[in-house]
This record gives C-alpha cells, sequence and structure tokens, in this order.
C-alpha cells in the first residue's frame, strides 16, 4: 500500500514536470524563431542555448550536494519558482519594444540559474519514493516528460505564433512555473521535509560524490562516453531548426518537430507501460548507434518528408538510451549518495554540450558561406558528421568489460 501511494505521488511530480517542459518548450521554440529572424545567424541560436546552458552545468554538483544536505522538495520549489524570474525579464523587455539579443541571453541565464537546482533534487526524489523494480518505469514515464517540449510545445507554438507573438508563449511558460511548485509543495507536505545534514564540510561532500564515481571504473567510464555522445547530440539540437527555418516557415517547423518527437512518445510509452527487463548495455549500446545514422539521415535531405521520419526514427531510440543509462547508473550508486552523484555525473556528461553549442553554430554558418549554400547547407553537413560520430561512440559501449558488469 505504500508503495503504492509513493508511486502516486511520483506521479504528481511527474505531472508538475510534464506541464513545466510544455510550458520551456514554447518559450524555447518561439526565442528560437525570433532570434533567427533577428540575426539570421545559426551562431546567435546557439549561443543563447549556451549561456542557458552553462549555470545548469557548472551548478549541477554543488545542486547534488544541496539535494543530500537539505530537503529535496523545497529545493525543487525553489528552482521552478525562481527561474520564472528569468522569463518575466525577457517578457517585460518584449512589451516594452523588444528584447535584444542581449537582453534574451541575460534572462535564459537568470532561469537556467535557478533551474540548475531543480535536476539532481528530482532525479534523487525518485530514489526516495519508489523501489528498485520501479525505477525502469519511472525512467520511461521522465523520459516521456521531457520529451513533451519536443512533442506538444512546437506544434501549440507554432499555431501560437500565427495568431499572436512569442509575448503570449512567455506568459503560459511562466504561469506553468506554479503548477510544478504546487505539485512539488503536496508531495513534500505527503512525505515530511529532510532535516538539515552538516556532518560533513560542503567541498568535501562533493569530493565525496567525486569518490563515489571513482570507486566504481563502469560507472566512470560509462559517464565518460556520455559526454562524447551528448557533443553530437547537441549539435543535432542547435542545428535542426536554423536547417529547417531556411527553406521552411515557423508553423512548419513546429508541425515536423513535433512529427519527429512523436518517436520518444511511442518509445516513452512502451517503456512507461512495460520497463526493460534486462540487456540494459546491449540496448544502449544499439539503441544509440541507430540514433547516429538516423541522424545522419536527417541532415541528407531538404525535403520535410525524409526528414520527419528519420527524424521520427531518432527521437524513438533516445528514451532507450536514456532508460539504460539511467537503470545502470542508479543501481550502483548507494543511495545516501544519490544527489551529489547525480550532480556530479550530469556535469560530466554533459560537458558535451558546452563544446557543441560553442562550435556548431559557428561552424554551420562557416561551411555554409565556404560551400554557399548558406546555413542550411552548412547545419546539413554538420548534423550528417556529428551522427556518424555519434554511431561509432555508442556501439563502443558493447566493447567495454567494465560497462558490462554494471548490469550484474
Amino acid at each position: 500500500m505504500k508503495e503504492r501511494k509513493n508511486f502516486r505521488k511520483f506521479l504528481l511530480l511527474w505531472s508538475g514536470e510534464l506541464i513545466s517542459s510544455i510550458g520551456g518548450g514554447l518559450t524555447s521554440f518561439g526565442l528560437g524563431v525570433y532570434i533567427f529572424q533577428l540575426t539570421g545567424s545559426a551562431a546567435s541560436m546557439a549561443l543563447v542555448t549556451l549561456l542557458g546552458f552553462l549555470p545548469t552545468l557548472l551548478l549541477s554538483v554543488p545542486a547534488g550536494v544541496l539535494a543530500d544536505r537539505y530537503d529535496r522538495r523545497l529545493l525543487m520549489m525553489i528552482g521552478d519558482g525562481c527561474s520564472a524570474i528569468g522569463i518575466l525579464y525577457i517578457l517585460i523587455c518584449m512589451m516594452n519594444g523588444g528584447a535584444s539579443l542581449a537582453q534574451i541571453c541575460i534572462g535564459v541565464f537568470v532561469s537556467s540559474f535557478f533551474s540548475a537546482l531543480l535536476e539532481p533534487s528530482f532525479r534523487a526524489t525518485i530514489t526516495d519514493l519508489l523501489t528498485k523494480e520501479e525505477y525502469s518505469k519511472a525512467s520511461g514515464l521522465v523520459s516521456l516528460a521531457g520529451s513533451a517540449r519536443y512533442l506538444f510545445s512546437p506544434v501549440i507554438a507554432g499555431f501560437l505564433l500565427t495568431v499572436s507573438d512569442i509575448r503570449l508563449l512567455l506568459i503560459i511558460d511562466i504561469c506553468t512555473f506554479f503548477l510544478t511548485v504546487a505539485g512539488a509543495a503536496v508531495v513534500r507536505k505527503g512525505i515530511g521535509s529532510r532535516a538539515a545534514e552538516k556532518k560533513e564540510a560542503f567541498l568535501q561532500s562533493m569530493r565525496g560524490g567525486w569518490q563515489v564515481l571513482c570507486s566504481n571504473r563502469g560507472v566512470l567510464i560509462l559517464v565518460a562516453v556520455s559526454s562524447g555522445i551528448t557533443l553530437f547530440m547537441g549539435m543535432f539540437q542547435i542545428l535542426a531548426e536554423p536547417l529547417i527555418l531556411s527553406f521552411a516557415d515557423a508553423k512548419t517547423l513546429g508541425v515536423a518537430e513535433t512529427v519527429c518527437a512523436c518517436g520518444m512518445l511511442v518509445s516513452g510509452i512502451l517503456l512507461g507501460v512495460k520497463g526493460l527487463k534486462g540487456h540494459y548495455v546491449r540496448i544502449l549500446g544499439l539503441a544509440l548507434a541507430t540514433a547516429g545514422l538516423f541522424m545522419s539521415g536527417f541532415g541528407l535531405f531538404e525535403n520535410m518528408i525524409p526528414i520527419c521520419v528519420f527524424g521520427f526514427l531518432f527521437f524513438a531510440m533516445l528514451p532507450l538510451g536514456n532508460n539504460c543509462l539511467d537503470y545502470l547508473i542508479r543501481t550502483n550508486i548507494p543511495d545516501d549518495a544519490q544527489g551529489r552523484a547525480w550532480g556530479l555525473i550530469g556535469f560530466l556528461s554533459q560537458i558535451g554540450y558546452v563544446v557543441a553549442y560553442a562550435l556548431s553554430g559557428t561552424a554551420a554558418d562557416a561551411l555554409g558561406g565556404i560551400s554557399g549554400r548558406g546555413v542550411c547547407g552548412g547545419a546539413a553537413l554538420v548534423i550528417v558528421i556529428a551522427g556518424i560520430c555519434l554511431a561509432v561512440t555508442a556501439a563502443s559501449v558493447l566493447f567495454s568489460g567494465s560497462i558490462r558488469k554494471l548490469e550484474q
């Protein structure tokens, strides 16, 4: 009975994250279109994404330590609630005649700063609430919530932009923050708060997270491989939108992103209902290697039909890979170190995104200029190369004995 109640509490938290993800997707889509129309540059879009991502990366380790020392649900409430400040700043700038690129960067940075508190606490709360047998289902549902920003948000945003402007998208996103905070408050009241732990110094807690990773060679190798994977996936994330916007409008982009993200919906639902029962390492390697090949296919065409087909197949592989990564790491980390470990894992595995965001936009603009095909041609070439590299990196997982031991 207690396990059933805890799973319902997880579903409440998950529902809040689903709604928040949709709201965040509206803002992300709207800002992407706005910036591309303002500058016509993939590098400008990449800059905004980089500045929005850096706080999450740099603060993930201390946020993980906080998740182990203080009340995780309270940290989630603070992170979600205060992250609305950055979006509100952008909205105010928009209402005063339009936001500049610098103002958008500031707002996104502030919002991301507070959001950094959320992720380690949310992942550690899953461990607090659920049994080991429920991890796979939970991971599938979490992947589904994450995919909502690609599944529902683009088509909604594309439609809303035909009848209004980006300010409406920002208002909706701000409203979703309150729903997420309310859900975390209800769960916090139901399971109680965690007393602050003062047994060790803050920096010592951070070192403890590193020691947990170093004590398991397989986890450390898997995190290193994950960093390479995020590098190539980050390039795709940055360049898919300018690739399509170079020959289509915002509404078409919204429909295309939704169709592609339906792949995550299908596999996410299957994982949420059934979960995986084994062969995690094999599924991880094959799913992400196949995703890399589909990514390359995405960049080969300037036609919406093959783009949507390859995009759908690419996104269908991601929940499988994320599910396996989550299970292999979660089951090899002590419960009392989950927060600081996930914070450190998030930092190390997502360094690849920083490199991708810093280089991919500039590379696409440069290659487009050299080839004479503009942003479209440059973005397509970078996506094809990144897809091949992703496939090779993911396949290497299958040959690592240390990673295979994690499943045992």
